[in-house]
């Protein structure tokens, strides 16, 4: 219960910033977003209807025709984060005066903001609802991988509302969408980004013990063999947060100078004792 209310108010508070950044940067300055969110402004822009409302409709139209493609977890939290979402466009709506006049001064605050916002809805589980359904139904139909569907709806959108914003106005909109996309990434994975590390050693049993005792950090022992030499080795594997890589450079170097190491992104961890990424 006490990390459901946990995840409420993030999803909350992320949508009050998403909020903040259509109604306060995005919207008075006439620039667009990808997405669904894409679409909700280009009608306000060309009939003046309530963003709110028509990011409620679109969204839970849309909802209803994917349901299928969430687990009930993931379902509640992105029909929450929806009208958490539209609740506060239409409750800031009024109140969103131009805070710049500054185009790329806006551009930069509302992928910020937008990034953030739907950052803090990913990380607990939730979802932006409408763009994520349609990458999914490309992913069942076309066999588009999720990020590829969303790209391709994005640049759709933005594509579109050159017609409505002009040419100026939609290339804002990408640096938008730009920033907004790696907001997002790091709000999601970057607090916990993980590296991966294969160690080979001349004085392997050195190593690790070291690690484990400086780091409190568990590593895994392969055996490995030279290619060139054919002599057996030890290769060292672990996975830490990418803060910790710089100890972990600095130890190794201490010990063997002319160790061989080797450092990967972890874009998912799974299994027991890991978290897995949104």
């Amino acid at each position: 219960m006490k990390k459901t209310l946990k995840d409420i108010l993030f999803i909350l508070i992320g949508a009050l910033i998403f909020a903040v950044g259509v109604n306060y940067f995005t919207i008075p300055n006439r620039l667009s977003e990808g997405g669904i969110l894409g679409i909700t402004i280009i009608t306000h822009y060309l009939f003046q209807w309530s963003p709110g409302v028509v990011n409620l409709v679109l969204n839970l139209l849309l909802l209803t025709i994917g349901y299928k493609f969430f687990d009930k977890r993931t379902f509640v939290y992105t029909l929450l984060s929806i009208a958490a979402c539209s609740g506060f466009l239409l409750l800031t709506e009024d109140s969103g005066n131009r805070i710049t006049e500054d185009t790329f001064l806006a551009s930069i605050f509302a992928g910020l903001l937008v990034g953030v916002g739907l950052g803090l809805i990913f990380r607990v589980g939730g979802t932006s609802g409408g763009s994520t359904i349609l990458a999914r139904m490309a992913n069942q139909s076309l066999g588009w991988s999720i990020g590829k569907g969303m790209l391709i709806i994005d640049i759709i959108v933005v594509a579109c509302s050159v017609f409505i914003i002009g040419l100026e106005k939609a290339m804002y909109t990408l640096l938008i969408v730009y920033i907004g996309a790696k907001a997002i990434d790091f709000i999601v994975e970057g607090l916990d980004e993980k590296v991966a590390v294969m160690i080979i050693s001349n004085s392997p049993e050195v190593v690790l013990a070291t690690i484990t005792l400086k780091m409190s950090q568990g590593l895994t022992v392969l055996d490995g063999r030279g290619g060139y030499t054919g002599q057996n080795k030890e290769v060292l594997y672990i996975v830490i947060n990418k803060q910790e890589i710089v100890q972990l450079k600095s130890i190794i170097n201490d010990i063997d100078q002319n160790a061989y190491v080797t450092v990967h992104n972890v874009h998912e961890m799974m299994g027991k004792g890991y978290k897995a990424s949104a």
